[in-house]
């Protein structure tokens, strides 16, 4: 009823009739009559002509309000892979329309963000899938061999390439400005400890330390004092942060990755599993993938495919995810372990 709605209005402010309307679109007046009623729907397939007509997006047709696009948006970038380009251009337009109404152009561009994210990762995807076949098929190519790690996100043993100045640089100038936004001072601290600017990594963490009393700053502490090679510091913190394991699920999950990396592989499924008890519903895949990971680092494949079972489980289960890019994502990998 919303559509017929919008049709009308739409044909009205061009000041058609139903009878123009119907021959612009190939259809008899009575059609455009029962679908400005109400009565019937235009058929799918016709939608897209209909928006190109009165110069509008499909989800305009729908009368949907700006959350509900961008909700519906969202959605869609993360149920499927790789776009075409006339999906993207579609998805392009719809969303500088909304970025046009300033109470909504910040979510506008943060949908654009998420989707050329994906782009970028479907095409890197895709890079690996081809650059293995170029390895093979040129005897190990050496061109072919460095394009494919480049490809796979190896990394990188040249500063020039790996270090995060940049970054950085744009994170703490935002963090002076926004001292107290905790997500862009950990971003910051990340990849600070990364580089190794371990003096001014202190320095922001005391900035954090003020505004967050979780467990997070103790990671921190942890993370630098690793990096800097003080390890009777480092166990320390690692104490302080299994004392505050039961308080949020994050501190446990943070406790098996801080085992994955030292190889105490049975002490960090330990973890996940207690992060992944701990959190409360909708529960996030993130543990259940760790341990997938695991099993495959140690050889377990029967482990591993037990593991991404439990993802579809809570993917199924949690966040009623039964199909899409994610979800095939997974089913792939437990092929590829039963192969």
């Amino acid at each position: 009823m919303e559509m017929g709605k919008e049709i009308r209005r739409l044909r009205k402010d061009r000041g058609l009739t139903q009878e123009a309307l119907a021959d612009a679109l190939n259809v008899t007046a009575q059609t455009v009559s029962k679908w400005e009623l109400g009565n019937s729907v235009p058929d799918i397939q016709m939608l897209p002509e209909i928006a190109v007509f009165f110069g509008v997006t499909i989800d305009q047709l729908f009368a949907m309000d700006p959350v509900q696009q961008l909700e519906r948006i969202e959605n869609h970038i993360y149920a499927r892979g790789l776009f075409t380009e006339a999906e993207v251009r579609q998805l392009e337009q719809q969303l500088d329309a909304i970025t046009e109404r300033p109470e909504y152009a910040g979510r506008a561009q943060l949908m654009l963000t998420k989707l050329y994210s994906n782009q970028a990762e479907q095409y890197r995807l895709l890079a690996v899938e081809h650059g293995r076949e170029a390895v093979e098929k040129t005897g190990g190519d050496a061109e072919a061999v460095s394009e494919l790690a480049n490809a796979w996100n190896s990394y990188m043993p040249d500063w020039n390439v790996r270090n995060h100045h940049d970054l950085i640089a744009w994170y703490s100038s935002f963090c002076r400005r926004d001292p107290k936004n905790r997500p862009a001072l950990m971003w910051l601290l990340d990849n600070l400890i990364a580089d190794r600017r371990l003096k001014e990594a202190g320095q922001w963490l005391d900035r954090l330390a003020a505004i967050d009393s979780s467990f997070r700053v103790p990671m921190y502490r942890y993370l630098i004092a690793e990096a800097a090679g003080e390890k009777e510091k480092a166990e320390e913190e690692i104490r302080i942060l299994e004392s505050m394991a039961e308080q949020e699920w994050c501190c446990a999950l943070t406790l098996g990755d801080i085992c994955t990396q030292r190889q105490e592989y049975d002490k960090a499924v330990g973890w996940y599993r207690m992060g992944q008890e701990l959190q409360p519903s909708p529960k996030y895949t993130d543990s259940a993938t760790s341990i997938a990971h695991i099993c495959e680092i140690r050889g377990d494949r029967k482990g591993a495919v037990e593991a991404y079972r439990e993802v579809l489980r809570l993917q199924r289960e949690e966040w009623g995810i039964v199909s899409g890019e994610t979800h095939e994502e997974v089913k792939r990998a437990i092929r590829r372990l039963q192969d």
